[in-house]
């Protein structure tokens, strides 16, 4: 997508609470949004690294855990009389820690796992959120366990001179989420047009090849992990910090299944791909809830995502941007292994 367009569509979001007055439809598009920032993340990896992890929530679930744990504080009990004590910290703080130790997992989990490819990655992904699910259930003096963790404060941003705004309406996490949006995706666009995002491609389109001309595997993919895991760990921060309660159903495999939707449906490796299939699956629900009951609402779903895949197979952004006359991204085509490498010396 073009900067002009991105540009265009970004100014549309933006004009949004301008004249949407509803605020269940306010609210609808703030969770979308979270989870948007959370399918970008993903991307990352199916999109551009072709690695697909169903574990990804771990990384959402840790983000939203680490955040509000930092805001509320805690007092957990190791041996004997010995506790861990932590004062609340302010909830931005929470936000920065969410996303380095969200990333930090990332790294440790890819440098675990990119040793194995296929089946053999997703099931590794998949028991890492498992893993992670079962702690936050069962670590009860720390995460409450299944009595989940409340009254979560809203994050508070410092303004020089002017004190400090707490971020409480829809209309202000409106643009807070909005702005974590516009700036992971100007993150991702910058490093899949890089080198390292060249390498990438080319380690998805022929990793022999690609390993044969000198590009490092497990650097790559590693540094992909990173910078994914730790987007999906500030969607977390702001879910949690949006919604003010959270439990273990925060790893709940579903919430996986819906980045993939979201970005398969959109058009993986495309950079526009998971915010207009995070719009339309984010949305669909809200507007099919009213009018149908709930099992008519899951086959419309399932329907709906059944005829994309059928008509646009390769994804809404792909299919239908050469259609509109926009110029297909250099993100979005395949890199040849041996252009990275000249590109690099």
């Amino acid at each position: 997508m073009s900067r002009i367009v991105t540009l265009l569509c970004l100014l549309v979001f933006a004009s949004v609470p301008l004249w949407l007055q509803d605020p269940y439809l306010l609210n609808a598009l703030i969770t979308t949004g979270i989870f948007i920032i959370a399918a970008m993340s993903l991307n990352l990896l199916l999109g551009f690294t072709g690695q697909l992890s169903l574990g990804h929530v771990a990384f959402f679930g840790i983000g939203a855990y680490v955040s509000a744990l930092t805001a509320l504080g805690f007092d957990v009990p190791i041996y004997g009389d010995f506790h861990i004590v932590h004062v609340p910290w302010p909830p931005v703080t929470g936000f920065a820690l969410a996303i380095a130790i969200s990333a930090f997992c990332g790294y440790l989990v890819g440098r675990l796992s990119f040793s194995v490819r296929g089946a053999y990655f997703v099931i590794v992904t998949i028991s890492f959120a498992e893993v992670v699910r079962l702690v936050a259930l069962n670590w009860v003096e720390l995460t409450q366990g299944p009595l989940a963790l409340t009254n979560i404060p809203s994050i508070t941003i410092g303004l020089p001179g002017l004190g400090y705004l707490v971020l409480k309406t829809k209309l202000q996490n409106y643009y807070l989420v909005l702005a974590v949006a516009a700036l992971s995706y100007l993150l991702i666009a910058r490093l899949v047009h890089s080198h390292y995002g060249r390498a990438m491609r080319a380690l998805m389109e022929n990793e022999t090849l690609a390993v044969a001309v000198g590009i490092d595997v497990t650097k790559t993919l590693t540094l992909a992990a990173v910078i994914s895991a730790g987007i999906a760990g500030a969607a977390g921060s702001l879910y949690a910090h949006y919604i003010r309660i959270i439990d273990p159903d925060v790893f709940a495999f579903i919430t996986t299944v819906t980045m993939v939707i979201m970005v398969v449906s959109g058009g993986k490796g495309s950079l526009a791909g998971p915010v207009v299939g995070g719009v339309i699956f984010g949305l669909l629900p809200v507007f099919l809830r009213p009018i149908m009951p709930p099992e008519a609402q899951w086959i419309t779903y399932g329907g709906v995502l059944i005829a994309i895949l059928f008509v646009l197979p390769r994804g809404i952004v792909p299919t239908l941007a050469p259609l509109l006359g926009l110029s297909r991204p250099a993100a979005d085509r395949p890199a040849k292994a041996i252009d990275v490498v000249e590109e690099g010396a």
